[in-house]
């Protein structure tokens, strides 16, 4: 796994943005694809990929209960 992918939930992170959810799966897609910038021909895939893996990552930090801390706010 890369050293460089930033943990976004709590403790880590007090707060996420949506930016920081769209880089998380902009950076995870690019892992997953092998291609930093996909051909015309993928580049539908690869930005419906982005955007289902932001959707999945918003809704999992959402629900994600971590002890001795606040309740996640609304992103």
């Amino acid at each position: 796994m890369c050293r460089s992918i930033k943990t976004l939930r709590e403790p880590y992170v007090p707060e996420v943005t949506p930016a920081d959810i769209q880089a998380a799966a902009l950076q995870y897609v690019r892992k997953i694809s092998g291609f930093r910038t996909p051909a015309a021909h993928n580049a539908e895939a690869f930005e419906a990929a982005v955007q289902a893996v932001a959707a999945a990552t918003a809704t999992l930090l959402d629900q994600l209960q971590v002890r001795g801390s606040r309740p996640a706010a609304t992103r």
